[in-house]
């Protein structure tokens, strides 16, 4: 191949190249752009302006969703038990997080339906249909979440916040606010995902306790037990079927 042949290829290739970056501009040039604006300003309807305030709330309460999750359902109990299952099989990482955040997703979906149900056939499905007003759908809604937490929540636990905050006892769940039955449901699932964790670490102890006095009887002062005890540890697991004692023990907890 000549001089004036390689010449060639080279400006056809560069007028393949300004064509290929050419074509496109040219096809979106064509099109026209959608242009968005937003404006703010006065308004003589009332509606636009309550509109703008519900659009407002809306996001608070989705930013505030996982909170809501949280701490208002049944969650934070199984959560701390899967963690403490896997602290005290020392196991780093295994399961991962992802895991044990997807079970109790979905343990919490399974043990919240009949409340979520209540709240769907008792506020949520009667006011999209216009068959009751905004405040009573929310107040049907939280009622049926104060039954669930009243039923889970100790009375010294329930005590405390409502002498905290100088309110009078309530005759009724209804009569009982959030911001009350929220922080002292929190703390009495704290403290039983606690003794449930407890009562969970007590025969894998038994079984470090062993592993360490066999290897200190042995002379085999160097060895790290855990190395030797995780096998034993994750054997009795699987024997005793684990997992599925675990979770049973979550589900009675709650259906006490």
């Amino acid at each position: 191949m000549n001089r004036r042949s390689v010449i060639r290829f080279f400006v056809l290739g560069m007028m393949l190249t300004l064509g290929a970056l050419w074509l496109p501009h040219a096809a979106f040039a064509a099109e026209p752009i959608p242009g968005i604006s937003i404006d703010i300003g006065n308004t003589d309807e009332p509606g636009g302006v309550s509109n703008t305030i519900m659009i407002i709330l809306l996001i608070t309460v989705l930013s505030l969703a996982p909170a809501i999750l949280v701490l208002m359902t049944s969650f934070t109990r199984i959560v701390i038990v899967l963690g403490f299952v896997r602290t005290s099989l020392a196991t780093q990482q295994m399961p991962p997080n992802q895991v044990i955040i997807g079970l109790a997703l979905f343990m919490t979906f399974f043990i919240m339906s009949p409340t979520l149900s209540q709240v769907n056939n008792e506020a949520l499905q009667p006011y999209l249909n216009g068959q009751m007003d905004q405040a009573t759908a929310l107040s049907n809604a939280s009622l049926a979440m104060k039954e669930f937490m009243i039923a889970h929540t100790r009375e010294k636990d329930l005590a405390l916040f409502l002498e905290y905050a100088r309110a009078e006892r309530p005759a009724t769940v209804a009569d009982i606010p959030l911001t009350v039955l929220v922080p002292a449901y929190t703390i009495s699932e704290l403290k039983t995902a606690f003794q449930i964790g407890f009562m969970i670490f007590i025969p894998f102890l038994v079984i470090d306790m062993i592993i360490s006095s066999v290897l200190m009887a042995m002379g085999m002062m160097m060895l790290p037990p855990v190395m030797i005890s995780l096998p034993f540890k994750i054997l009795l697991f699987i024997l005793v079927d684990g997992w599925y004692l675990v979770v049973k023990s979550l589900l009675i907890s709650f259906n006490m």
